[in-house]
């Protein structure tokens, strides 16, 4: 489930559709919540689909440790990549806001946690960084990491809306990891291999 201080909004014929703040979204806010609402399908399920649809499946789906594709059931399917993103995923289950977002900003993700299943080149952001690459997550989780403990302190000092919808046992883990007593679930926990 995406913010509800969200909308859809045409953001360019390049891009098409994206995300956009509707209010102020203070770091640290859950912008999105894995929920019972979203649909899991597993290599079987996608097998058993046209392949027209498996290209909608390609389009607005990510694909999570377990190998098995997520369709957001919301406006959280548009969310845009950026190399420079607002929001950032967590092994929960659920992304926060790593930096303020204003309204008439984009939520964005970077792909490059998403396993994607093939290199594609996105926009020039001037970053270092021009494709994003299935193995991205290897490369990169130790930063993306670092971006969720920069905001550790935030989560509990802001309206957490989408809170209600975590599980308990979850929240309890993360509350756990805020509170300093466990470390941190990598986001490497979210990797696919698909060598395996």
């Amino acid at each position: 489930m995406i913010h509800p201080d969200t909308e859809l909004r045409f953001i360019s014929d390049t891009i098409g559709y994206g995300v956009v703040a509707k209010k102020f979204i203070p770091k640290g806010t859950i912008t999105w919540v894995q929920d019972d609402l979203d649909r899991i399908f597993t290599p079987q399920d996608e097998s058993q689909i046209s392949d027209r649809m498996k290209v909608y499946l390609e389009t607005y789906c990510f694909t999570n440790h377990d190998g098995n594709k997520v369709l957001c059931w919301d406006n959280a399917k548009y969310v845009n990549h950026s190399f420079r993103p607002s929001c950032m995923s967590t092994a929960y289950d659920f992304e926060i806001a790593i930096r303020d977002i204003y309204p008439g900003e984009e939520l964005t993700d970077d792909y490059g946690y998403l396993n994607v299943e093939e290199p594609f080149a996105a926009a020039d952001e001037n970053t270092f960084r021009k494709v994003v690459y299935p193995d991205d997550l290897i490369r990169h989780y130790e930063e993306w990491d670092e971006l969720i403990r920069q905001n550790l302190n935030n989560i509990n000092t802001v309206s957490q809306s989408l809170k209600a919808f975590i599980p308990k046992e979850t929240w309890k883990e993360f509350q756990s990891v805020i509170d300093g007593e466990i470390p941190l679930r990598s986001l490497l926990h979210c990797y696919f291999d698909r060598s395996a």
